[in-house]
């Protein structure tokens, strides 16, 4: 029997519990909120770490001039739980008694994908030019240590692709703002490439080429 004392929840159970204006990104709940100057960013992040203690579930932080960006994950089972939950309605009404408004721009994480034939002959590479660290979570392949630049992952390749770029960039949406976005992008000059994998991912293009996937959390279900 587990020790474990938290309860693992998929991304729709975590989507139909959380409070708004947090959001499912890959396997994180986050969101971002104005505070118009620091004082008022530093006052919000110290009720937020009391909030914290209390439920000994700690977020990450990232307080900068105007603006609290945060975000919650179970670290230790690399999925998000109901722990996260809790903290992150917590900290909703938080940011409700403190009058804050959460950005007009949803959350989102960037990461960049290369495409490869041979992963093991590249990947130091990326690691050592980048100096970035493996990533202890064994979700992607290379993390920036200080958690401030986008990740990078290796894509298996089958067979070489000379007249097509082989690097791409993943750019993980809310599930409900991502049509929006993806229409945006259309009006702006792009197409769209493919939606066969949708829900999970949209493939999209500018107009020489250039990919960009809009990635969302459904269709990736974890298993238990």
């Amino acid at each position: 029997m587990s020790d474990n004392p938290y309860t693992l929840l998929t991304a729709a159970e975590v989507t139909a519990a959380v409070a708004d204006p947090w959001r499912v990104i890959a396997n994180a709940l986050q969101v971002a909120y104005r505070t118009r100057n620091m004082l008022t960013g530093g006052r919000f992040v110290a009720r937020i770490i009391d909030a914290a203690e209390e439920a000994n579930h700690h977020p990450d932080i990232d307080l900068r001039y105007g603006s609290v960006h945060l975000s919650l994950i179970t670290h230790s089972e690399h999925r998000m739980t109901d722990a996260d939950v809790a903290l992150a309605n917590r900290i909703a009404d938080i940011a409700r008694e403190m009058d804050l408004e959460p950005f007009a721009a949803p959350p989102a994480r960037f990461e960049l994908a290369i495409d490869a034939l041979d992963i093991t002959a590249i990947r130091s590479f990326w690691k050592t030019i980048l100096g970035y660290d493996d990533d202890p979570d064994d979700t992607l392949d290379l993390v920036d240590p200080t958690g401030i630049l986008p990740a990078v992952w290796f894509q298996q390749m089958d067979s070489p692709r000379p007249q097509r770029s082989r690097m791409h960039v993943d750019l993980w949406l809310p599930h409900d703002e991502v049509q929006e976005r993806m229409a945006a992008a259309i009006d702006a000059g792009g197409h769209l490439v493919t939606d066969a994998y949708a829900p999970s991912f949209w493939v999209l293009a500018d107009a020489e080429g250039n990919e960009i996937c809009l990635c969302t959390w459904q269709d990736r279900e974890e298993s238990d």
